[in-house]
């Protein structure tokens, strides 16, 4: 089968004919329709996680994934040939752009009845991304006020919709050309980063889901209250996130160091920072599967590419500040 693979980081992808999937007894074999372009995938390819997701190389990339169920393992009991699935598979096992892929059936959830196979890729990573963030670990409720940057974006533009629907006061950074937009989601305060400083203009929120990291997260401390929290999704890694993944002794003590300045400055102002990486979970996806269905959520698709021009819109994908996810095709 074709696939698009790293052969060397910092090097293009390269297409090539790569084996077939192995399916195990609690596996599922998908035929992928539909894979969708995030800023991890470009990460892996330039190395940037290579200490903390030590793959091999030559490695498939991609990390979500809507497609039709072709075969199940014999121990698989929620899924039959001809379903049609969407999925982030375990970063253990990424590799969705390639024209088949074997995924955990745990990992796995029914598409939403009412979107298409395009948007149903455009998913995954991004809301399990935002449902982890707002719902497991921030709890977010009805009189809660939440700042969401770069509220146009694939993470962003899920999670505002998300946290309005759990009756949160959202707040999010975009351009000025995206702010109606957002409002549309949901958002109820916009600020225009070029030309407000949120810093300045917010305060007293109870949570600051952050994707640019840096001295934006630095920054978002200040406007949380007392007890407030900031979660990062581009980093730095903390240390629950370096004992979750079993690291060795020094490499949890090189984890510790990267995140040390911000929880300092964190615990100076009475807030916490912490790292979330995104895990697959299968039946998380049900349940933002229901609110697709519901009308709750609704994907963002901004473009889609053929699956032989993947190369191109992973390219693009690097310089960000977009509306909504790229979605690749491998099936019209």
């Amino acid at each position: 089968m074709r696939a698009f693979v790293v052969e060397k980081y910092k090097q293009p992808l390269v297409l090539r004919d790569v084996p077939e999937p192995v399916v195990g007894d609690r596996d599922v074999l998908v035929r992928v329709e539909a894979a969708s372009l995030n800023q991890l995938d470009e990460k892996i390819r330039n190395g940037e996680f290579a200490q903390i997701l030590p793959y091999e190389l030559p490695l498939i990339l991609g990390n979500d994934l809507a497609g039709t169920v072709i075969r199940v393992g014999r121990l698989v009991r929620r899924f039959q040939p001809g379903d049609r699935v969407f999925a982030r598979p375990d970063d253990s096992r990424i590799g969705t752009f390639a024209e088949r892929i074997a995924v955990a059936e745990a990992d796995l959830a029914l598409v939403p009845t009412s979107i298409s196979m395009v948007e149903a890729g455009s998913l995954p990573l991004v809301a399990l991304t935002a449902w982890q963030a707002l719902v497991e670990r921030g709890g977010v409720g009805p009189g809660q006020k939440v700042l969401i940057h770069a509220g146009a974006g694939g993470v962003g533009s899920i999670a505002i919709q998300l946290a309005a629907h759990l009756g949160a006061t959202v707040a999010t950074t975009v351009s000025a050309a995206n702010a109606a937009f957002v409002r549309e989601l949901g958002a109820d305060v916009v600020i225009d980063y070029r030309a407000q400083d949120f810093a300045e203009e917010l305060s007293g929120y109870d949570l600051v889901l952050d994707s640019l990291g840096g001295e934006n997260l630095e920054r978002s401390l200040r406007v949380l209250k007392r007890g407030g929290r900031a979660i990062g999704i581009s980093g730095p890694p903390d240390p629950a996130f370096a004992a979750a993944r079993g690291m060795n002794p020094l490499l949890r003590l090189a984890i510790t160091a990267l995140s040390l300045r911000i929880r300092r400055q964190a615990k100076k102002l009475g807030v916490t920072y912490e790292f979330l990486f995104m895990r697959a979970d299968g039946a998380q996806l049900g349940e933002i599967a229901a609110l697709i269905d519901q009308g709750v959520l609704r994907p963002v698709v901004a473009q889609t590419y053929p699956f032989t021009r993947l190369p191109e819109a992973l390219a693009g994908l690097a310089g960000g500040g977009g509306r909504g996810k790229t979605v690749i095709r491998l099936a019209d």
